[in-house]
């Protein structure tokens, strides 16, 4: 497994994770080949902090190529600032649980 840490920030008035846009590049995100799940966690003044992670490095890499222009278009209006990727790897360990099914 392979994860992609990054930073956005938007403003603090508005939660962004309520906005269709975001709802919709969550969902496109969710799509793409390999994608294992996402955290998101609010760290103050709408600044974001975000893990997704991705099956294999190709899913990771196709995902962040495809995901590129839909981020455009629907993330990148609403950010005060760029996003930032803090970086990428392989997964050494994880113990989250799949919520999918409960």
């Amino acid at each position: 497994m392979y994860a992609v840490f990054r930073q956005t920030q938007y403003s603090p008035d508005v939660p962004v994770h309520r906005t269709p846009e975001f709802r919709e590049f969550q969902q496109v995100h969710a799509e793409r080949p390999g994608y294992q799940g996402t955290v998101v966690a609010d760290v103050g003044d709408g600044r974001l902090l975000t893990v997704t992670l991705w099956q294999t490095a190709e899913d990771m890499q196709a995902a962040r190529q495809a995901l590129g222009p839909v981020v455009g278009r629907l993330l990148d209006p609403l950010m005060t600032a760029p996003s930032i990727l803090l970086g990428t790897g392989e997964v050494l360990v994880s113990d989250i649980a799949d919520n999918r099914d409960r």
